[in-house]
């Protein structure tokens, strides 16, 4: 997989599973564009000094303007990953419309906007998009006492089919991965009863989107690619 001077977006990068992205896709000599949202996460962010690495701030990904400055920024745009995204666990009789609607626009909304500036950018050229769902988003029983989030996971993955037909024409490939629990610091403090073994880990599920956005995925489109590890 062999990613010299292609330009990759990746949003959500300075998080767990982003900066397990990033990290994987500079060994292959790609150039990164990362959108910023928490600078303090931004800080911690061992990537943060490498010369292939461009840290870029944004209010939100869930506005247009802000999403189409971000990709002008981007010449040469090969793949685009989004990773970012947010998480709410609570029944649905306690979810007001505002908790609903923050979900849906950090986890539906950015990934449509951040799509379509993408699909844009890669017009005439070909490309890769990569979206995250989850596991609930393809076992909806699984989403119970966190509907909203599961509702715009399953969003994600409905974005991910029709627009993976929809630009198949036109050399885009758009694929997601739908992870399970990940293996994170703060899954592990959130849950530390867990047998935290069984859960994927970051790099594991890295290295299965970095073949959906590689030169190397030539067929595949429109999948949601189960990464559940052995949970």
């Amino acid at each position: 997989m062999d990613y010299r001077d292609r330009h990759v977006v990746v949003t959500g990068g300075t998080g767990a599973l982003g900066a397990a992205v990033v990290s994987a896709l500079l060994e292959k000599g790609a150039v990164c564009h990362v959108p910023v949202m928490d600078k303090a996460e931004a800080k911690r962010f061992a990537q943060r000094g490498h010369d292939r690495v461009r840290l870029v701030e944004v209010a939100t990904l869930a506005d247009e303007g802000e999403v189409a400055r971000f990709y002008a920024g981007v010449t040469h745009l090969w793949a685009s990953i989004h990773i970012a995204g947010g998480f709410a666990m609570q029944p649905l009789a306690e979810t007001g419309k505002t908790a609903l609607m923050a979900q849906l626009e950090m986890n539906l909304v950015s990934a449509f906007l951040c799509c379509a500036a993408a699909v844009r950018a890669m017009k005439g050229a070909g490309g890769r998009i990569v979206n995250v769902a989850a596991r609930p988003a393809l076992e909806p029983r699984l989403g119970a006492g966190m509907t909203a989030y599961t509702v715009s996971k399953a969003g994600v993955a409905a974005l991910t089919g029709a627009l993976g037909q929809e630009v198949a024409a036109d050399g885009i490939l758009v694929n997601a991965v739908a992870p399970s629990i990940l293996d994170t610091p703060a899954n592990r403090a959130a849950m530390p009863t867990a047998d935290h073994a069984l859960w994927p880990k970051v790099e594991e599920v890295a290295a299965t989107i970095l073949f959906l956005a590689s030169p190397r995925n030539k067929v595949t489109r429109g999948a949601v690619v189960p990464v559940y590890g052995t949970a």
